[in-house]
């Protein structure tokens, strides 16, 4: 069943949105050579404890993971798509780190993702960085009433196959709200005019994952959560909760 949120709903989906930009930031700031990502997991869940708000991920069990997820971020490195473990792995120079996060503040979620490199990047990951964030771009762009979820996937998937990335099969985004997982599913790829209508209200976390490969094949790690692609090229994720409204999309993720 699909929510459709009121204005004071939106509001403190808003403030939810700010503890996690914040958690984001804090990580993002302490990320550098030697770090480990245990220590940034430890970072993330100060800020969102000290706001009075509770990370979403920590003790997450779906269906298809073995365990309850035991990070408060989800840091991905390199060859790792998504739900990276926070582990005692040390960042080093050259690193591709994908930090996802997420936080509860009185009932109500909000999840965003970034990407970036430990040092300066190469040109290779400087181009899936940008190439994916205007991937999340395109997809926000579409996001406004009147449009369906298939205006979104199409937005998203035009800007990655058009620069020859991958995409894996079956990971997108998602709605959101008093769960951090809701009805409509919000495909990376898709046709334009077809799925679920956007209506004033729909909350929806955006979130583009570009493989640098071209390819869409991926495979679990042994840890059960963690995602690599399968030729061992890289990845960045981006992603944004967004409010669907009248006035055009609401980020509810911005700092």
């Amino acid at each position: 069943m699909v929510e459709i949120k009121t204005d004071a709903a939106l509001e403190t989906m808003r403030e939810s949105g700010r503890v996690t930009a914040r958690a984001l930031a804090a990580v993002r700031e302490a990320a550098r050579p030697g770090v480990s990502l245990r220590d940034l997991d430890e970072i993330a869940h100060a800020v969102i404890r000290d706001a009075g708000a509770k990370p979403a991920f920590l003790d997450y069990h779906p269906g298809f993971a073995p365990t309850p997820y035991p990070g408060v971020i989800c840091a991905s490195v390199n060859d790792a798509i998504v739900h990276g473990i926070p582990t005692d792995y040390r960042l080093r120079d050259g690193d591709l780190l994908s930090v996802d996060c997420g936080a509860y503040l009185d009932g109500w979620a909000s999840d965003s993702a970034i990407s970036f490199t430990i040092g300066e990047a190469d040109a290779e990951d400087q181009r899936l960085l940008d190439t994916t964030r205007e991937a999340l771009n395109a997809g926000i762009a579409a996001a406004v009433v009147g449009a369906r979820i298939g205006d979104i996937a199409h937005a998203i998937g035009r800007v990655a196959r058009t620069a020859g990335y991958g995409i894996p099969d079956g990971f997108g985004g998602h709605g959101i709200g008093r769960r951090m997982h809701e009805a409509p599913d919000v495909p990376n790829e898709g046709r334009p005019g077809r799925g679920y209508p956007l209506k004033h209200g729909l909350v929806l976390a955006i979130e583009p994952m570009l493989l640098a490969g071209g390819r869409d094949d991926y495979h679990p790690a042994a840890d059960g959560w963690t995602l690599r692609t399968n030729d061992g090229s890289r990845a960045a994720h981006f992603e944004h909760t967004v409010a669907i409204t009248n006035e055009g999309p609401r980020i509810l993720t911005l700092p």
